[in-house]
């Protein structure tokens, strides 16, 4: 969430020393050491850098670096990140022992796992567009590291890494990402912020000091209990207070770590600071209500659990009721609902094994405390990484992609689950239940908070209903209540234990040692003569009447409307349309209108009512619309039937004005059973039409997954050349002061030189050689024999072949056709590889050498024609 940035600004610094081990740098990374692990995509290289620019050297931290990389480009991140750090930079191809003060970073294709202090890469698997190496690191680094995991998530595309940030929080590490504004793709981090699993956010260059405080905080703010039992217990008022969850039955040992988590997140070294830290800063009580409620769930977990559901359990449910039934499920602590969504795919999945599917439905109450996370599942909408949680094939039948890149779950799941915020400890139980599915929220509870909650599942299920535990869950003590589908099995069969063994353990009931001697308890039950009257009188002399909602569902029916009302036939529909007798169907459907269009009750009076054999009646039909408390837009139909039977019908009169209106109204009849004959065949072809439509429907999704996993694998290549083109980016800038260094290096030395690739063209020449050959900047890469020089030597490029092929340097002194001398070099060109690949000529001017040559000569001959000196 982005409020947690205010952590950013609220607590300064405490000034206490570093833990850094004795073992310095080169010392495996133990306990004590904190792993960063540091995800990026797209635009991460300029924020990984100012992240690790600002690492102290001698931190003591071990630095791991995940970013998408293109496999068919050789991986230029740890020689760009070298020029950023003074610590090693390494590059993961093997396994290795991570140590402290080192930077790691990930090879191209491959996937980083810890495994006992050990970097270890695997190769990627999966399709591109599909892989989440950083989600994949950062789970591990939770695993490995627990609360002494750091995650940094960086700029990109898409949302990798949100699920890992959530697992280090939950493993009671430091989560990070960067300031969206700051990011160049703000997409993952700002997928991360909305999924409220980043603890601080801030920008790259900051994030150093931020886990430095952090993890000064460690071993400092610990909760000693015996001493601030009473501090405790205010902390956990306030949470009252401020939620209405009492979090004081909840494992104590589950809540200090996680108090002790926001303690170290807001500097605070004791219970008391932290408590007067939440008094003067009440939306840090709403964050610590949310890290206690320990929101992680994924679709699909333990999977061996939902394939006994799907195999064997549920099959044998549905055989039990060959005619079909109506079923209903509670999830409670449902959080953002996939255990809620699997269930539902599940049942689905095994009554499609039945030979009626159709017959069987699941009506699942999904509940939980956090009303964020009520609203995230009520959308239904997931991320892309639920394709490593969820098969392939279950994957397509149920979920639909969205254009994010994400999956929405099918309507035909969505509309069979009703989520709603609930207290499984304190607010009443749903009842009736087939099955019951409480995965691991139990473990977090303390014993007795568990002995309440067991026989409250027993109470809610019918019998032999299904109760569905997490690995680590059991009934403990009450055995004798549920017994277990299998020896080994998760799921428990409710029994029918005995009533008082029940009330024993329920505590929520009232204990018959509360009730007065005198009274018997099965007294309350029986209902007194005046209720037994006014009963019978509603019975007698009230209109049947029928609680319709806005759809025309039936919520409730008083008296009896038999003569209105029969079952349609086919599969049961409680619609008031479907189940009102032909004769009545028209007339009611207009009444409903007029219902909602109007204020006060409408009515139809004389509508007559026959039936086969029996004697015509008349019937008033009257509706009101409802606009009280729970029956806001409801509508109550009341059907009064005339007293008595009417008159037997009189013969026809022999006057033609009655005559004439009978006419008209048996022609008004037969107007009206023709509109209504059309009006059938016009909603006929609606509904072929309807059903044309859904077929091209179908089609056109079926294209748009297509388009839709063909974007993602694009958008993966994207973000991998991108990285790319940033690496080359930094290489090219390196070469470019290489070549400016290079350039200055040659003209600073005064000696004209040439390079000549393998074919004698020109690769490179000084400033100086231009006064020796006519060359100019143009000049690149023509033959050297093209250009017009000084030099008295046409033997040139022959020696320079020469040099190519033996590779034996030459060196010769060539006079000029000014009068000039230079001493001519010509030695073979080798790449850094040492490949030759031409050769170079370098020309030293030598005129003065040669001039003074040349006048020692003169001297030395001078000498030699004179005479013997006369005596």
């Amino acid at each position: 969430m982005i409020k947690t940035t205010t952590s950013l600004t609220l607590v300064p610094p405490v000034p206490v020393p570093v833990p850094v081990p004795e073992t310095g740098g080169d010392a495996p990374v133990s306990g004590a050491f904190a792993l960063v692990g540091i995800g990026a995509s797209a635009g991460g290289l300029q924020p990984i850098s100012e992240v690790l620019a600002s690492a102290p050297p001698d931190s003591g931290f071990a630095y791991v670096v995940v970013q998408h990389l293109d496999a068919d480009h050789a991986g230029l991140l740890p020689e760009v990140l070298r020029g950023v750090t003074p610590m090693p930079v390494i590059e993961v191809d093997r396994a290795l022992t991570v140590r402290a003060d080192h930077v790691y970073v990930i090879a191209p294709d491959s996937e980083l796992s810890l495994e006992q202090g050990r970097l270890v890469p695997r190769p990627a698997a999966g399709v591109r567009a599909q892989r989440r190496p950083i989600d994949d690191f950062f789970r591990a680094l939770a695993r490995h590291s627990r609360q002494h995991a750091v995650a940094i998530l960086l700029s990109g595309m898409g949302a990798d890494g949100a699920h890992g940030l959530a697992a280090v929080r939950e493993a009671g590490g430091l989560a990070l990402a960067q300031l969206p504004s700051s990011a160049e793709f703000e997409a993952m981090p700002a997928s991360a912020i909305a999924a409220e699993v980043v603890d601080l956010v801030a920008l790259p260059a900051q994030m150093m000091e931020h886990i430095g405080r952090w993890w000064r905080m460690e071993g400092m703010a610990r909760l000693p209990v015996e001493r601030e039992r009473e501090s405790l217990r205010q902390l956990f008022e306030l949470l009252l207070r401020q939620t209405g969850a009492d979090f004081s039955n909840y494992k104590l040992s589950t809540v200090l770590r996680r108090v002790d988590r926001r303690m170290r997140l807001r500097q605070s070294a004791t219970l008391d600071d932290y408590l007067a830290f939440l008094r003067a800063n009440l939306g840090e009580l709403d964050l610590l209500f949310k890290e206690l409620l320990i929101g992680v769930t994924h679709f699909f977990r333990d999977p061996g659990v939902w394939d006994q559901l799907r195999d064997a359990v549920f099959p044998e449910l549905l055989l039990a009721h060959p005619e079909g039934g109506e079923f209903k499920a509670w999830v409670p602590a449902c959080s953002t609902g996939e255990e809620a969504y699997t269930l539902a795919i599940v049942f689905r999945e095994a009554a499609l094994r039945m030979p009626a599917p159709e017959r069987y439905s699941l009506q699942i109450f999904a509940t939980d405390l956090d009303l964020d996370a009520i609203g995230r599942a009520r959308q239904g909408i997931f991320g892309a990484d639920i394709g490593a949680q969820v098969p392939a094939d279950v994957l397509r039948r149920y979920f639909i992609a969205t254009d994010e890149g994400g999956y929405r779950i099918a309507k035909d799941i969505r509309k069979d689950i009703i989520f709603a915020k609930q207290n499984v400890i304190s607010d009443p139980p749903f009842t009736k239940l087939d099955v019951l599915c409480c995965r691991n929220l139990l473990i977090y509870f303390t014993p007795k908070l568990q002995a309440q909650l067991i026989p409250l599942f027993h109470y809610s299920l019918r019998p032999n209903g299904l109760l569905v535990l997490g690995s680590a869950d059991t009934p403990g003590q009450f055995n004798d209540m549920f017994a277990a589908v299998t020896p080994s099995s998760r799921v428990f069969r409710r029994l029918d234990a005995p009533p008082q063994r029940v009330v024993s353990y329920f505590v929520t009931r009232t204990p018959h040692s509360q009730l007065p001697m005198s009274q018997n308890p099965n007294a309350a039950a029986r209902p007194s003569l005046q209720q037994q009257i006014e009963q019978h009188l509603l019975l007698k002399h009230t209109p049947a009447a029928v609680l319709v909602n806005a759809d025309g569902d039936i919520l409730y029916i008083h008296g009896r409307t038999g003569a209105f009302l029969e079952p349609a036939a086919g599969k049961a529909n409680w619609n008031i349309h479907a189940m009102v007798r032909d004769h009545l169907r028209h007339a009611l459907a207009s009444l409903l209108q007029q219902a909602g269009a109007n204020v006060g009750p409408v009515a139809l009076r004389g509508l007559a009512l026959t039936e086969a054999g029996g004697p015509v009646q008349m019937l008033d039909l009257s509706a009101e619309a409802l606009t009280g408390g729970e029956l806001a837009g409801t509508v109550l139909l009341t059907f009064a039937l005339a007293a008595g039977a009417p008159a037997k019908r009189r013969s026809r009169s022999g006057n033609p004005q009655v005559q004439e209106l009978e006419r008209q109204l048996a022609q008004a009849r037969l107007e009206i059973q023709a509109v209504r004959d059309e009006m059938q065949g016009s909603r006929e072809e609606l509904r072929s039409a309807n059903e044309e439509l859904q077929s091209t429907n179908e089609e056109l999704q079926s294209t748009n997954e297509e388009l839709t996993t063909s974007k993602e694998e694009m958008q993966s290549l994207n973000e991998e050349l991108y990285t790319v083109n940033a690496e080359l980016q930094s290489k090219v800038d390196d070469l470019s002061t290489v070549n400016g260094d290079m350039k200055n290096l040659l003209n600073s030395t005064d000696i004209a030189t040439i390079f000549l690739d393998g074919e004698m063209r020109i690769r490179r020449f000084t400033e100086r050689a231009t006064q020796i050959f006519k060359l100019i900047a143009a000049d690149l890469h023509r033959p050297l024999s093209d250009i017009n020089n000084e030099l008295d030597y046409p033997e040139l490029e022959q020696d320079s072949r020469e040099v190519l092929r033996t590779l034996v340097f030459c060196e010769r002194q060539i006079p000029t056709r000014n009068g000039r001398w230079f001493s001519v070099r010509i030695m073979p060109y080798r790449t850094v590889e040492n490949v030759i690949d031409g050769v170079v000529l370098t020309f030293v001017n030598v005129t003065e050498f040669k001039q003074l040559e040349a006048r020692l000569r003169a001297v030395q001959s001078g000498e030699g024609d004179a005479g013997p000196a006369p005596r």
